[in-house]
């Protein structure tokens, strides 16, 4: 007799499913076999990879979000040097990592590369206009037709736990703008990858030429993207914590005077890697810094939720599918002889100029784009596995979708 009813169909598909199960604690083994070996071949940064073709050029686009400090008593501070009171306009935000990596070369296990600066105003994104008058204080930006780098990498051929690990910047094995061996130490990728097989136990670590060193990020929670398990790390609060706090970061203090004898929390001095000038780095409103910083600068209003800085890594294929690093451009100014505007200036210093939030987050991505990203779900397939454990049969598929 054909099974043809709704009844036999169910009783044919219980069977079915039964077959599954029984199967099932034989098969994932030999596939926890196939992903890793799969990973580990398609996250090797040589051509006809996974990870070679995103790694040239992301179909993702990164976007900068800028916010101004608007000085409301500029008068004042110029002529009885009274304390300013700022307030934040924006964002401007633009678009940018939009262009392929160029002067590519590859070399042994390793591989070097030029990343072009760009950035595209978006209107449509922004409140206000480029056209817009802000009082600060002034910084010289240049940014289109500029480069990063170079760089070299390792493929990850040789050894898949060194995937992505930069190697050289500029040439250079190490850093000389601190003149120490630890804070001179390029550590880690360029935070765009890791290397796969992620033990969310241990910190992270990676390099960012716009505060010239090497920093760690801890692992702070699991998070859900599309329905994808990713590992959510942060950087932590010593990261610019004084040295007094933070043993590590004494030789990161450069100067006495400003640093008040290097007792500052929450700014680094970048003046030794931009030509000497008086530019600092810290989080926005100055997050974790020294209280005396916001009382120097009236109208900052730091937030854990809005400032911090994270990055959602898979971590299977180690690949960073969300993030947001958030950073604040300082620049410090104080009492002068020879600088008219700077006569009435009792103290020095620390003004923040703009903070800025760059992101990515894959849930905005367009449906066009994710439809492309067939060949990564091969990769993942391990976390979706995961998910369907957790889950049962609504489990949701790479990009949400059910499966």
């Amino acid at each position: 007799m054909g099974c043809c009813n709704r009844r036999c169909g169910l009783l044919a598909g219980a069977v079915f499913g039964a077959a599954l199960a029984i199967l099932g604690g034989i098969l994932i083994p030999v596939g926890d076999q196939i992903i890793q070996s799969t990973v580990e071949k398609e996250a090797v940064i040589v051509p006809g990879t996974t990870a070679y073709e995103n790694w040239i050029s992301s179909a993702a686009f990164v976007y900068r979000q800028m916010w101004l400090f608007d000085v409301q008593n500029a008068l004042d501070v110029v002529e009885l040097g009274a304390t300013p009171i700022v307030k934040e306009r924006g964002p401007y935000t633009y678009k940018v990592r939009y262009l392929a990596k160029s002067n590519i070369t590859a070399h042994n296990d390793a591989v070097s590369f030029l990343l072009p600066n760009g950035a595209i105003f978006e209107p449509d994104m922004s409140v206000g206009s480029e056209d817009d008058l802000v009082t600060t204080l002034n910084l010289a930006v240049a940014y289109n037709g500029t480069f990063d780098g170079y760089y070299t990498v390792n493929t990850g051929q040789d050894d898949i736990s060194r995937v992505a690990m930069i190697e050289r910047w500029q040439g250079e094995s190490k850093l000389s703008f601190w003149n120490d061996t630890y804070c001179d130490t390029l550590n880690g990728t360029d935070a765009s990858s890791f290397p796969p097989f992620v033990d969310k136990n241990k910190p992270i670590y990676f390099f960012s030429s716009d505060i010239c060193r090497s920093v760690s990020s801890t692992f702070r929670e699991t998070q859900d993207l599309w329905g994808i398990e990713v590992y959510r790390y942060v950087l932590p609060p010593s990261t610019f914590a004084s040295p007094s706090i933070n043993p590590d970061n004494k030789c990161f203090c450069t100067e006495k005077l400003v640093s008040r004898n290097c007792s500052m929390a929450g700014v680094l001095d970048v003046g030794p890697c931009r030509g000497g000038a008086p530019v600092y780095i810290s989080l926005p409103h100055f997050l974790h810094g020294s209280d005396y910083l916001r009382q120097d600068v009236l109208g900052l209003n730091p937030s854990e939720e809005n400032h911090f800085t994270y990055l959602d890594i898979e971590p299977i294929t180690g690949f960073t599918l969300s993030f947001a690093k958030r950073l604040q451009v300082n620049m410090m100014y104080g009492p002068s002889k020879v600088i008219s505007v700077l006569k009435h200036v009792k103290e020095y210093t620390v003004f923040p100029i703009v903070w800025l939030n760059e992101s990515l987050s894959c849930r905005i991505l367009p449906a066009s784009t994710i439809a492309n990203m067939a060949s990564v779900e091969e990769m993942i397939l391990l976390c979706v596995i995961r998910n369907r454990q957790k889950k049962g049969a609504k489990s949701v598929g790479l990009c949400g979708g059910g499966m």
